[in-house]
């Protein structure tokens, strides 16, 4: 039996395996990175997709590896490994758990939203895990310390929770349906204070910027800033579906004998329309805009314009990781 031909070491593994510039390429890109089945795969699994990719990358084909194979490690290499630093990501702070962590969330606030404990409770436990998303997905590989870290959490915990409360008590007196959009614009709100913040780190010193072909050449702020509202706008995007679909289907479904009869089904229901809704808003938007963002060279900061033209005069655009 004749052994397959062994794969050439062209392949671009550095960049998706589907065209950027599109918006379908980058969706069929998201739904890789977004599937929830990522987050059982084994530690042993995580290592070999690692192994695959990293020999790949410095020019040695494991015997018999084919194409398919080959971006299939490299898919579960980036959803649990850092695209900048290369560290194994906090398990729920991967794109994988976005679908299951925040349709349970969401599914939670959408449910428990008349009582102030209640908001005050789900607005913590979302920001505390937008927190932990944001620190993971966060662009650039430079440290960040436990202080910086701790000052970001409480400010945008804080923020978010006093947004929540304050809408809460704003929609006393307006229809029910009204009050059912109290957590989506809360959290539209908290997406605009916690992102920024969790990241601030990166609008004070910058993020890094590349030529095409992945040569460092400095850190941005102005690229920062761009990452940064390119996430936020993405993020409400991402939670738009998920916060005002079911709102309009659970009041119709309240007004039937149904949801009387077993309103112990109100949650789950809740839960499950929810997690319909973020199985596809969640790759889809994280495919609004291309991970590896670009902007003019002209576009930066006067002092990293200077730097690049004395490595490259004739360089006119940049790209850096947006994070996610």
């Amino acid at each position: 039996q004749k052994m397959p031909p062994s794969l050439p070491a062209t392949i671009n593994i550095r960049e998706p395996r589907w065209d950027q510039s599109t918006f379908q390429g980058r969706a069929k890109h998201f739904f890789m990175v977004t599937d929830p089945r990522n987050l059982l795969l084994s530690g042993a699994t995580l290592e070999e997709a690692r192994r695959v990719v990293e020999d790949y990358r410095a020019g040695t084909v494991h015997p018999g590896l084919t194409e398919d194979q080959l971006w299939r490690a490299k898919y579960i290499y980036d959803s649990a490994f850092h695209p900048d630093t290369g560290e194994k990501m906090i398990l729920v702070g991967r794109m994988s758990a976005q679908v299951p962590m925040n349709m349970t969330i969401t599914g939670c606030m959408l449910t428990f939203y008349r009582t102030t404990p209640a908001v005050l409770f789900w607005q913590w436990v979302n920001q505390s895990f937008n927190a932990i998303v944001n620190y993971t997905n966060r662009s650039g590989d430079a440290p960040i310390t436990p202080s910086q870290l701790g000052t970001a959490y409480v400010s945008a915990t804080t923020g978010a929770v006093v947004t929540a409360l304050g809408l809460k008590s704003l929609t006393k007196h307006l229809p029910a349906i009204i009050g059912r959009y109290v957590p989506f614009a809360a959290v539209a709100a908290a997406n605009c204070i916690n992102i920024p913040l969790m990241r601030q780190r990166e609008l004070k010193l910058g993020i890094p910027v590349t030529d095409e072909s992945g040569n460092r050449l400095g850190e941005s702020t102005a690229a920062a800033q761009k990452a940064i509202f390119q996430v936020v706008v993405s993020r409400i995007g991402m939670a738009a579906p998920a916060m005002a679909i079911p709102p309009v289907i659970m009041n119709m479904l309240e007004k039937r004998a149904f949801l009387k009869r077993y309103p112990y089904l109100n949650a789950p229901l809740q839960v499950g329309l929810v997690g319909l809704c973020l199985v596809f808003a969640t790759p889809l938007c994280c495919a609004l805009f291309p991970q590896k963002s670009s902007m003019p060279v002209s576009s930066l900061e006067p002092e990293v314009q200077d730097q690049i033209r004395k490595k490259d005069p004739w360089l006119e655009t940049v790209y850096f990781n947006k994070g996610l």
